[in-house]
């Protein structure tokens, strides 16, 4: 009966394998050589946005993407948690697990809500904390997605975090309308500065003040994107050792298939880490907008001025 006997061996020059079969039937012997070309996957891969449900009108397309999709699984999750473990009139009175890891967030926020957030009453702050607690429980619920094989991070797109950390900002900005008025704008200028420096120092600080919402958004892009390629590709070089058939690859294929699981944990640390820092810059750049700490030198002089034609009117009556 003929048989088969097929032997690799890596070719690390032009990245194929050496297919030596042989055949043998009787006297006769063969020796061919294949050639089997390997496309290694680039570690950006995962993070490639797939049209799932193709829509075109015109020139816009509105096309149902797998970002889409996985934040709608993401707030289908947690409306679900939180139906299921408020259902029977509050939750019950001997915790289980999934009411304790529910009630463990809610108790979570008002922390930082009272530690960072200070000038203003309990009620005042109440009114912050469902936004806060919203944003905190999507990005812990949201950032860790990723590490599931064959899902997709939402928070690896900059355009996606940019978005979310710009609503977060322009709502801010009301906030510190609503509770200053034009006095807000005190910030850009600092008591005491003299008035021929005063536009470079409205620019100094107005610069920084908008770049909080592009700094939010490159930080939860950057540390999601670098750390799930460097999982994707230390797991990447571990399957090809493994792929590999030769006693070197075999003994040193342990190395960085220990190299990710070791990376595994601290990766989902710094993504549910992520949410809480999210949530302490959330609450810090509260604090800045409703209690101005500076007193603007031009909004001391028109309130000097405003004070000056009040005790007129007065003086006149």
């Amino acid at each position: 009966m003929p048989f088969l006997v097929l032997q690799t061996q890596p070719a690390i020059s032009d990245k194929s394998f050496f297919i030596f079969s042989r055949a043998r039937s009787g006297t006769i012997e063969m020796k061919f050589k294949v050639f089997l070309t390997i496309t290694p996957n680039s570690p950006l891969e995962q993070f490639s946005i797939l049209p799932l449900i193709p829509m075109k009108i015109g020139n816009l397309y509105f096309s149902f993407t797998n970002p889409s999709l996985f934040m709608l699984l993401t707030l289908s999750l947690v409306l679900l948690l939180v139906h299921f473990v408020t259902k029977n009139g509050g939750g019950n009175l001997v915790p289980n697990a999934w009411q304790s890891l529910v009630e463990l967030i809610h108790d979570f926020v008002p922390n930082p809500v009272n530690e960072q957030i200070g000038g203003l009453s309990g009620n005042v702050k109440q009114k912050f904390f469902p936004c806060i607690s919203v944003t905190f429980t999507f990005s812990l619920f949201r950032n860790p997605q990723g590490m599931i094989p064959y899902s997709f991070t939402v928070t690896s797109h900059f355009l996606i975090t940019l978005g979310l950390s710009f609503s977060i900002f322009i709502g801010i900005t009301i906030v510190g309308f609503q509770r200053n008025g034009l006095h807000f704008l005190s910030f850009l200028l600092p008591a005491g500065v003299p008035l021929p420096l005063a536009p470079f120092l409205v620019l100094l600080e107005l610069i920084p003040h908008c770049f909080r919402a592009l700094s939010s958004g490159i930080r939860l892009f950057a540390n999601m994107m670098a750390g799930h390629s460097l999982v994707k590709i230390l797991s990447g070089s571990a399957w090809t050792m493994l792929c590999m058939n030769d006693l070197f690859y075999f003994i040193g294929d342990p190395g960085p298939l220990f190299i990710v699981l070791a990376l595994t944990g601290p990766e989902l640390g710094v993504a549910i880490s992520q949410a809480h820092v999210s949530t302490i810059l959330i609450c810090i750049y509260l604090n800045d907008a409703t209690n101005l700490h500076q007193s603007g030198y031009f909004f001391f002089i028109i309130e000097q001025k405003r004070g000056a034609s009040l005790r007129g009117r007065i003086k006149k009556k």
